[in-house]
């Protein structure tokens, strides 16, 4: 029966999109531009599409305020088209759904923050730690994770040193396991991992943690599986996606005809929104953009036939808008093409993000790394990519050497491709370490992938949950990983190079398979940092490199210490004076035992 529920006369229409509850009722909105008529509809009304119209305001938009609905209600809009064809569809702002082909839900949007005031650790000192919701901590191998059983890993995070995690796409798709790159609802979070209220949660445990929380948001394409915005009110040409999406050649993406159309300032707003929401309303504290060459470039390349200038000044505008407003929010892209134009000022004619993905550095570095054999190696490439920095800014990249991508679609964990079925082999663990030091001394914003630390072998799978047992089985492994990140973050004082701007690579050995090179900020005592690595698997008990300064350098970090393996080799590596006399470049050197594919981390006291 009907619920004699009603829009009232004398309420007050919320200002936004979607649904918005208030004290006395929830307003909705909707834009449907090629509809007839527009209702509200759920179980409150018997899902009578006569009992909650919407009225037209205005460039298509439809709106109505029902009094004494509250959240938690189901609904969806009803839409009529001129054709007399009737549609019904789920909010294209809903926050909550309850399954991915249900009903929209009006949202609870109280939270208690509690005594939320994080402040966003300096970019300089981020360690970005990439986690899949639900296979990070899942209580079952039967269920995905939730974003509660992530909150249970916190304290883990925390002692590890990681200061940001990374959320692989948490929004609602079809199913319980995705890895979350086809999102069917882009406002709302996933059922299967707790949805909105959870996901707050999450954030503000994080906060409590010392850990900012960076969201991976996905514009280059929506759905394609279970896309109420599909066709939304009707209207399409060329069999394309309707008000939503380009019509035309410039829908075509690697997951289906089903770009935003992102010359539409419908569209382009709706995007807006959705970014301005997490870091508003969800206090994230960050986002990562996925494929931002495929929301500048049909094609995800740099071929200026096949451009999208709409999409370019979309993302521009999007990166204008959070800095006016939340400077200390980072926006990192995925673009993956080497542009320098994606980190620039948009006043310099770039895109502004803060950070993007350096393809160049993991490439390079995983090919040196599984390179069967050490003559192989090119070191000069290594170095290379090691002095790498866009726009002259060290940290307008994220380096890696794991991310979801690298470790699938073909590919596996580091250690899995250097010696496969045998990751946990001698051979796999020195060579993994090897190049993970280099990802926390090189310049970027450094990132792991879920597991890294405990040696996850084979492939990332959003089906295959993490063997957290490995973790206390490999618990040395876990203490170096701790120990860079310390280093990196100059928790103990003495390496502050590792968060400076400089870097200078002044020894390349190609024969020998050896580098070295320093990093500072201001220069001086316990902040010049030397890296000295060695990619073959050679023993040296002395070798020398060139030093900035006199006085007395000290092995902070060696790779090899048995502390963190039984099969490391636990070579002798020990601090030593300088001696004058100019050697790579540098006006002072010493020699320092080196043993097979390791690093040595070295400074002076403060």
């Amino acid at each position: 029966m009907p619920s004699e529920t009603t829009s009232s006369p004398t309420s007050t229409l919320q200002a936004g999109m979607g649904a918005i509850p208030h004290a006395a009722g929830t307003t909705f909105r909707v834009w449907a531009p090629h509809a007839e008529a527009v209702a509200v509809v759920g179980p409150f009304n018997d899902w009578n599409h006569s009992a909650h119209p919407l009225t037209h305001e205005a460039d298509g938009y439809w709106a109505a305020d029902v009094a004494d609905l509250g959240p938690g209600t189901e609904y969806k809009f009803w839409l009529r088209t001129a054709d007399g064809q009737e549609l019904t569809r789920n909010d294209p702002y809903a926050r909550e759904v309850t399954h991915s082909a249900g009903s929209s839900v009006v949202p609870t949007l109280d939270f208690d923050w509690q005594d939320d005031h994080f402040e966003m650790p300096a970019w300089n000192t981020l360690v970005i730690y990439e986690l899949h919701v639900g296979t990070f901590n899942p209580r079952t191998a039967d269920q995905p994770g939730t974003f509660l059983d992530v909150v249970e890993k916190l304290d883990y995070l925390q002692q590890l040193g990681i200061n940001a995690i990374e959320v692989m796409p948490p929004t609602e798709f079809p199913g319980g396991r995705s890895w979350g790159y086809n999102p069917s609802h882009p406002f709302a979070l996933e059922t299967d991992y707790g949805g909105p209220q959870a996901f707050k949660e999450l954030v503000k445990q994080a906060h409590r943690h010392g850990i900012a929380v960076i969201l991976d948001v996905v514009y280059n394409h929506f759905g394609p599986g279970d896309l109420d915005l599909w066709q939304f009110d009707g209207w399409q040409e060329n069999d394309g996606g309707g008000i939503y999406f380009y019509n035309d050649w410039r829908a075509e993406t690697p997951w289906g005809h089903n770009r935003p159309d992102y010359s539409r300032p419908e569209v382009r707003r709706y995007i807006r929104d959705n970014a301005l929401m997490w870091l508003e309303d969800y206090r994230v504290d960050g986002l990562r953009c996925d494929s931002i060459s495929h929301i500048r470039n049909v094609d995800g390349s740099n071929d200026p036939s096949r451009d999208l200038p709409d999409g370019w000044s979309l993302m521009k505008w999007i990166n204008e808008e959070i800095q006016a407003k939340m400077p200390w929010k980072i926006t990192i892209a995925e673009d993956l093409q080497g542009n320098e134009y994606i980190t620039r000022a948009p006043d310099a004619d770039g895109q502004g993000f803060a950070a993007q993905w350096d393809a160049a550095f993991v490439n390079i570095l995983r090919e040196a790394l599984t390179t069967p054999n050490d003559a192989d190696r090119n070191l000069s490439a290594v170095a290379q990519t090691l002095a790498q920095a866009y726009n002259g800014d060290a940290f307008q990249r994220v380096i890696y050497t794991e991310s979801h991508d690298e470790v699938a679609n073909g590919k596996s964990r580091v250690p899995e491709e250097i010696m496969p079925g045998e990751a946990h082999g001698w051979f796999p663990k020195k060579r993994a370490t090897l190049g993970v030091a280099l990802v926390f001394t090189a310049p970027g914003v450094p990132m792991l992938f879920q597991g890294q630390e405990f040696l996850a072998d084979g492939y990332f799978s959003d089906d295959q949950p993490l063997q957290w047992q490995r973790a206390d089985e490999l618990g040395g492994l876990v203490h170096l990983y701790r120990d860079l990140i310390g280093l990196r973050r100059n928790l103990t004082g003495t390496t502050r190079g590792l968060t400076g701007q400089h870097t200078e690579v002044f020894h390349v050995n190609n024969d020998e398979k050896t580098l070295a090179f320093r990093r500072w900020d201001a220069g001086g005592a316990g902040d010049e940092t030397i890296i000295l690595a060695n990619f073959a698997d050679v023993t040296h008990d002395s070798y020398t490199v060139g030093l900035p300064a006199a006085g007395r350098w000290h092995v902070r970090f060696n790779s090899d210490w048995q502390g963190y393996d039984q099969q490391f080799g636990n070579f002798e590596s020990m601090g030593t004076d300088a001696e004058e006399g100019s050697y790579d470049g540098q006006p002072f050197h010493a020699a320092f035992g080196l043993a097979p594919y390791s690093v040595l981390i070295i400074s002076q006291d403060a």
